[in-house]
């Protein structure tokens, strides 16, 4: 029997104290907090989007960053043996479109109460609003965790604290500092499933789409292309492929990524020609303005004019062919100019963290410290939005306290 310290309380370290108590360790977790999951407690606004029903080779083509590595852990808990877990201890649930899972009630808090639950009943012991300050190595069997408040001995510490998003449910780096202060590289951090800055079209928010796809070009080759719904904000655009666009972003320079908004993705440009021909003669005594009310939503026609040169006030009859296919142009190639990130305070995840290649992939265990694991967000892997990044956390944290 060893004695186990798990810091953070969220998603991973739950399931990280759970699997080592379950094994008969004696296991306590330290969580700076006055509760647990505080950050399981916003996801998926409130709703909690805990994992994807998907098969695991699926699942790994929707991990951004270090999906190999994940590989082993994904298979040891899938997302289908996280769901039946969590049936398991009671937690009814409910799949919805893109196979991403909730539980039943709509009520993220009842996960955080299945995996309290599943922890208390395998003697996990919690000692919350415990701020860890510093662990330090004591000999090559033994860790001490110091807090503001106390300090404690432990065979195995788990480093389950999170990125540095969303700082307020207490995810603000430490975890990064421990490991460096064990002499671990910290791949450089970055926002991942955020906003993107762009101020010129700030005069369209509260614009919502769905069914069209986001393009990003990097000096001219596409890199990725996402079909879905976004919603354009005050700062620029946000919504769920603008998110998962972010994540393709965060390590390119922006200056040289062009990025697109095609209305119609479903039409080829020669399909939208005619279509709009139909309009023009529907509307052939109309200015051009209000001769796509059909095509597009209101507000979104004088943009596309003006990326397309045709002033709003031309008569229909009066546009020219060449006028006419650069509209087709612009509906399928809406160019969002001068882009950025949105803070990393504000990212969904964090990308980077602690170099993978410095863990066994099997254990989460650190090859240069011995008992000392990381889990969860804390380490250099990020998905796509959908309940990837939960199940990440999860099958990381239960693979780290099940190999104690």
């Amino acid at each position: 029997m060893k004695q186990v310290i798990v810091i953070g309380a969220g998603a991973s370290g739950l399931m990280a104290a759970y699997a080592a108590a379950r094994n008969g360790h004696r296991v306590t977790v330290l969580e700076k907090n006055e509760k647990s999951g505080k950050k399981i407690y916003i996801t998926g606004k409130g709703r909690c989007n805990l994992t994807n029903d998907v098969p695991v080779d699926e699942f790994l083509e929707n991990v951004v960053h270090n999906s190999k590595f994940l590989t082993g852990c994904l298979h040891t808990l899938s997302p289908q043996k996280l769901m039946q877990f969590l049936e398991e201890g009671g937690l009814r649930l409910k799949k919805e479109r893109g196979n991403r899972v909730f539980p039943l009630s709509d009520k993220a808090s009842d996960v955080t109460k299945c995996l309290e639950n599943y922890c208390r009943s395998a003697g996990v012991q919690f000692i919350f609003s415990e701020n860890v300050r510093k662990i330090e190595r004591i000999d090559s069997t033994l860790f001490r965790v110091i807090t503001q408040n106390s300090c404690y001995e432990a065979n195995a510490v788990m480093v389950c604290t999170g990125g540095a998003s969303y700082s307020a449910t207490g995810s603000n780096g430490d975890g990064y500092r421990f490991a460096r202060e064990f002499g671990l590289s910290v791949e450089k951090l970055r926002p991942a499933l955020c906003g993107i800055n762009c101020e010129s079209v700030s005069q369209l928010q509260g614009v919502s789409l769905k069914n069209v796809c986001l393009i990003g070009k990097l000096d001219g080759r596409k890199i990725f292309a996402l079909f879905g719904e976004m919603l354009f904000t005050h700062f620029g655009v946000s919504g769920p492929i603008v998110l998962s666009a972010s994540s393709f972003l965060n390590e390119e320079d922006l200056s040289k990524v062009c990025l697109e908004i095609d209305f119609k993705p479903a039409l080829e440009e020669s399909v939208l020609d005619k279509r709009i021909l139909r309009d023009f003669e529907k509307y052939s005594n109309r200015q051009i303005a209000h001769a796509l009310v059909d095509l597009l939503p209101k507000r979104l026609i004088i943009p596309v004019l003006n990326q397309s040169g045709i002033k709003e006030n031309i008569p229909v009859h009066s546009i020219t062919k060449s006028q006419r296919l650069c509209l087709v142009w612009s509906v399928k190639h809406f160019r969002l100019p001068e882009i950025s990130l949105r803070p990393i305070e504000e990212g969904i995840v964090t990308a980077g963290g602690v170099d993978v290649r410095e863990m066994n992939a099997k254990t989460m265990e650190c090859k240069k410290v011995p008992g000392l694991f990381f889990c969860g967000e804390v380490l250099n892997v990020d998905a796509l939005t959908g309940g990837f990044n939960l199940q990440i956390a999860f099958s990381t944290g239960f693979v780290a306290g099940d190999s104690v």
